[in-house]
Parts: C-alpha cells; structure tokens; sequence
C-alpha cells in the first residue's frame, strides 16, 4: 500500500462512521419503542423499519467503497435471488472486508443478512444494541466441559436460539454464518492439517445448530466464494485503499436437505458423520473453485 491507499482508507472510514452515527439515532428511537409497544403487529411493523434503516445504512457504505476506493466488481449468480425467501448464506473467510463485500453483494436482493453472535457480543457499545434492535440471535453455547459440570445445561444452547429465532418466522430473513468460523491464515491452516490448499476445515457443528435453531425454516443455501486476486493484501484497509483492484465473488445456489434440520448432532453419531459428509463435499467443491481461479 502506498499513501494514497491510506489516505482513501481513512475517508472511507470517516464516512462509514459518519453513516454510522447519524443513521443511529433513528435505529435507537426505532428500537426504543419495541421495547416499550409490545403489541405484535406493532413489533412486527418496527421490525420491518429497522431492517429498512440498515439497508440505507449499507447502501450509503457501498456507494462510499464504490466512489473512493472503487474496486471492480465481478459477480457470478445474483440471478434468482428473492427478498421473499429464507436463506442459509456462507462464505469462505479472509479479511474483515468480506462482510463489506457479502453486504454489498445482497444488500436489498435478499432479506438483510443476520449473523449468529456470541452472547457477549451484545455489550458491545452502539453495535450491540444495535444487532439487538435487529434480531441479530445471540448464541449462548455451553462446552462440553460445562454440560459434564451442570448436565442440566443440555440442551439450552439450541432452547435459547431457537426463541431467538421464532421472531423469523413473521417474514423472510437471511442467515450468514462463516463455516470456517474464523478467518484463515496459513498458520490457522498448519495448525488444523487443513486437507483444503485455500479453506480452513468447516466446523459443521455451528452450522448443524444453526439449521435446527431455525427448524427447517431455511430451505436455500447460498454458497458464496470470494476470490481475492493472488498477491493482493486481504487486509480491510487494503481493501478500502483501493489496493484491492478486483473482486470476484461467485454464488452457488443449493437446496438445503431437509434431514439437515431434524437430527441431532451432539447426541447421534450417524448423524453427526452424514452432516459433516455434506458440509465437507461442500467445502471440497468451494476449493476446488478456489484452485481454479487462483492458478
């Protein structure tokens, strides 16, 4: 990166907080009176509000990347896409850019994305409220470890997303969640004895929760690649420096098998293999994209 790449950076980043800011005070008075209405078609109509000021808030972001740090585009399978359906999004996972890339990708193509976070994400100041405000579900997950110590503990993690969740069933919503769980490095890679020349290993696991959290609810899977140029830097700021010249991103669309979402993955072995079956064939074919364009 040079000087101007930082210098584009940081009025990226002005702007970005800027947005931030001032379209949080509409989310914050939004999220206020769904806290006090608790009248259902109220809360429902809030809801549908909120969603509306985040996507206005994305909008603004991607025109700001577009004008200033101006990557060029290519994106393979948009067509088909429906606000009017659920989907399961995932991505392999590089750079905290990819969630500016996906959020530019689908913004107002399909229903906004919600992640699954951590319990303790919601004290995040600002943003935690915020991902409550939009029905961003909290996972609060037991370890083994734990459960063995209290076993009345089995169980709560998915009770608990799935109450989470009942709020999805009132209109379409979109599921992101990063297989791989983490971003990859090719010390992460190393560490794992990663069979896959550019993925971490999935962790099916999350994934299996997600889909029973959601009880069979999601029915498409959008499997989403990003495919940054070889030597390029991966990180955030390269990417809103412009350093990052181009961007491919390529979206398969895949039926969710409905077995996916009614066994249990902690407690049955035959299951837990046929699961992590699928979700490796899946990741086998991401790599083997990933080989193919990179080479």
């Amino acid at each position: 990166m040079n000087i101007w790449h930082y210098i584009r950076a940081s009025l990226v980043l002005l702007g970005l907080t800027l947005n931030t800011l001032v379209l949080a005070f509409p989310l914050f008075l939004m999220a206020l009176a769904r806290f006090v209405i608790r009248h259902e078609r109220t809360q429902i109509a809030l809801a549908r509000g909120l969603v509306r000021v985040a996507e206005s808030w994305m909008w603004v972001n991607n025109t700001l990347i577009t004008l200033i740090s101006r990557p060029h585009w290519q994106v393979e399978g948009l067509e088909g896409l429906d606000k009017n359906s659920w989907y399961l999004v995932t991505s392999n996972h590089q750079s905290w850019a990819d969630i500016l890339i996906l959020q530019k990708v689908f913004n107002r193509r399909i229903p906004m994305l919600k992640f699954f976070l951590k319990q303790e994400l919601i004290r995040v100041p600002v943003l935690g409220l915020a991902w409550w405000a939009l029905d961003f579900p909290f996972m609060q997950r037991h370890t083994r470890e734990q459960i063995e110590r209290n076993p009345a503990l089995k169980g709560k993690d998915l009770e608990t997303t799935r109450k989470a969740c009942e709020k999805f069933a009132h209109f379409p919503t979109s599921v992101m969640n990063f297989f791989e769980g983490t971003r990859f490095t090719a010390a992460k890679q190393a560490q794992q004895q990663s069979p896959y020349q550019y993925l971490l290993k999935p962790k099916a696991g999350g994934t299996a929760f997600a889909l029973a959290a959601m009880g069979g609810k999601l029915d498409t899977l959008l499997d989403v690649t990003i495919i940054y140029p070889p030597a390029a830097s991966r990180n955030l700021l390269a990417f809103l420096g412009g350093a990052v010249n181009q961007v491919q991103v390529v979206i398969w669309q895949r039926a969710i098998p409905a077995w996916t979402a009614t066994g249990d993955y902690e407690n049955d072995p035959e299951f837990r293999a046929r699961f992590q079956q699928w979700v490796s064939e899946l990741w086998q074919e991401k790599d083997a994209l990933l080989q193919a364009r990179m080479s």
